[in-house]
């Protein structure tokens, strides 16, 4: 039986928040925090953030009209109450689930969500060409970025900023101020913001101070006189915003929890024609203690009991705390070793590097592209970098990757750790890493490798490290290692499994799903060899062609996009190479793929061994007999 919520199950549309007073309005926030605690204990998803900006969010619907004005949310992984308040409540068990609701943006979902979301520091942008095309096109409605001091640490974040506080465009910007990316924020901006922190009943005590003079006969003038000699004495006395500076008019601090304050503020803004920035100050994980101690623990979870935070899931050992152990240990014998990452010290697996080596430790916020090319600066002076950047997130870095750190014919030696390779899950198309092998092994002298083993991934690493010329990315999935825990990185390629009537080609932990397969197939009387590739970039090996054109029949499978996959390249070479075999390529097709859970995306995609094990099956009635023995 569903769970009831009082005022919650009696919102029906966002203008319903709109003949409601506050009393109710701070009950409802409290009905919400429950809500989405009890759902997302059931689903996973991102919670610390949404638990954070629930008076925030309800001040947004009631303030503006989501379903004409555009509300975009940086990132987009704070959205749960705008998805709730926007018709999509009776859904809300299903989100993240395959077939159910995004945990991100989606417009295909409902009007009311403005774009496509799920990487930082973008909202701006978006926002200012919305208000863009609002202005050519003549139409009436507000524009409205909502962005995470976090996202402050990236530069596009500034890029947009700039640009929208020149262009004069009436938009609003709030800045979302809880101190905390993922893990707590770093840079100048984070000590910018922590000054800005200091006075936060400034604007309240102004606010009161208009209304007072306003009663007065003559209040105007004296207003404005005040506000006059109030001017000259800040330019005197205090250094203005770098907002302001920008051309922004600069609101707050104001705590986001105050719902009346926020909304006052909210609609002042919305009167004003031109750039304003409201700050505004937000507690993660605000009313559920748990969340509020920890909120880097709770910003993204799995299925978990509320009552004691305990993950379903239970823990063990993943690919990401390998590489911070295996890093760890290389560095203890070599002071040259350092490790950066892009706002993903817990994600990556380096927070134990971090405490170990703080002096080593680099974290440069939300900041692909200047992770990139600082790794290329340390390595160009002799030290021995490791950049740990997811691989949806390093295709920012794409252009810093080829400029900084390719082209330099020294053949600097960077490394990066590419976490989330291939097919990730319930956040998505936005997070999905199945373009880095295309994007990757595009660029001349870059060493890619793929473990599908914790033993492979820490001998790769070295490899990298000590071995190898030039700039090296070794890509690993999100998770543990399955049944298949050799090491078998010293070579190139290896056969995993001899057979004579097709050969399964496979890499990093789609191997697992190869081996079943050939397994499946030795099941129905066909022998099927598996061969795994280790390093991808480069020539594919000629000693391996000359194998692989023995078989009448090849099936590659690999969790990527196909353009520019392994498969194209196997393909195109075995065609130059003469052979006549038949090629079945197996990838995640030329689409974005929908969130849900990666079993059942591999099945999604015939990746499952099940999957494969049919089309080889299915592909060899035209092959003799003798040859599928």
């Amino acid at each position: 039986m569903r769970k009831r919520y009082g005022i919650l199950d009696q919102i029906e549309r966002p203008a319903d928040l709109r003949t409601m007073g506050y009393p109710l309005l701070y009950e409802l926030c409290t009905e919400l925090r429950t809500f989405i605690l009890d759902s997302v204990s059931e689903t996973g998803g991102h919670l610390a953030s949404n638990l954070g900006i629930v008076e925030l969010a309800v001040a947004l619907e009631r303030t503006f009209d989501s379903s004409v004005d555009r509300l975009v949310y940086d990132v987009g992984h704070q959205c749960y109450v705008h998805k709730i308040l926007t018709g999509r409540r009776e859904q809300f068990h299903t989100l993240r689930q395959t077939g159910g609701i995004s945990g991100f943006l989606k417009p295909s979902e409902s009007p009311a969500d403005a774009c496509i979301t799920g990487h930082a520091s973008a909202s701006v942008s978006a926002a200012l060409g919305m208000a863009h095309a609002r202005t050519l096109k003549n139409q009436k409605y507000h524009v409205v970025a909502v962005i995470g001091d976090g996202a402050l640490t990236g530069g596009m974040a500034y890029e947009a900023l700039n640009n929208a506080g020149d262009s004069g465009e009436p938009l609003i910007v709030i800045l979302n101020d809880n101190n905390m990316s993922i893990t707590p924020n770093v840079g100048a901006m984070s000590r910018h913001l922590a000054h800005l922190r200091v006075s936060p009943r400034y604007l309240s005590a102004k606010t009161r101070t208009k209304r007072f003079f306003g009663r007065l006969p003559f209040g105007g003038p004296l207003i404005n006189m005040v506000s006059r000699t109030k001017s000259r004495l800040k330019q005197l006395l205090l250094p203005t915003t770098l907002f302001e500076q920008m051309g922004f008019a600069y609101l707050g601090p104001v705590d986001g929890h105050d719902l009346k304050s926020v909304c006052e503020l909210l609609q002042a803004a919305k009167g004003m024609k031109k750039p304003v920035l409201l700050h505004v100050m937000t507690q993660k994980g605000k009313g559920y203690r748990l969340a509020e101690e920890r909120p880097e623990k709770y910003h993204g979870v799995s299925k978990f009991d509320p009552e004691t935070g305990q993950s379903a899931s239970g823990g063990g050992m993943d690919f990401s705390a390998v590489l911070g152990d295996e890093l760890i240990r290389l560095a203890s014998n070599d002071a040259r070793i350092c490790a950066v990452t892009a706002a993903m010290s817990s994600g990556t697996g380096l927070l134990g590097f971090a405490e170990r080596f703080p002096e080593r430790f680099f974290d440069v916020g939300i900041a692909e592209e200047h992770a990139v090319t600082m790794a290329a600066g340390m390595a160009a002076q002799g030290l021995r970098p490791v950049a740990a950047i997811y691989s949806t997130f390093l295709q920012r870095g794409y252009d810093q990757l080829i400029h900084d750190c390719a082209i330099d014919e020294r053949r600097l030696g960077c490394v990066f750790a590419v976490d989330r390779a291939g097919i990730v899950g319930a956040d998505g198309a936005t997070h999905n890493g199945v373009f880095d092998v295309a994007y990757l092994r595009s660029i001349p002298n870059m060493n890619l490798f793929a473990p599908s083993s914790f033993a492979e991934l820490r001998a790769m690493l070295s490899k990298a490290v000590y071995h190898e010329a030039g700039p090296t990315a070794i890509r690993y999935p999100r998770g543990g290692e399955g049944e298949f825990q050799g090491n078998t990185a010293a070579e190139d390629w290896v056969c995993l499994r001899e057979g004579a009537a097709a050969a399964i080609v496979s890499y990093g932990i789609q191997i697992n799903q190869a081996l079943r397969a050939a397994e499946l197939c030795a099941g129905r009387g066909i022998s099927a060899a598996v061969y795994k590739l280790n390093r991808l970039s480069g020539p594919i090996p000629a000693a391996l062609l000359e194998a692989l054109a023995a078989f009448p029949l090849l099936l590659v499978c690999e969790d990527t996009a196909p353009s520019g996959s392994m498969g194209e390249a196997v393909s195109s070479a075995l065609a130059a190479h003469g052979t006549r075999a038949r090629i079945l390529l197996r990838s995640t097709g030329s689409r974005f793929l929908p969130h849900g859970s990666v079993p059942e995306l591999l099945r999604l995609c015939g990746l499952d061994a099940e999957s494969l094990a049919a089309a080889v099956c299915d592909a060899l009635p035209g092959i003799p007999e003798e040859e599928k023995q």
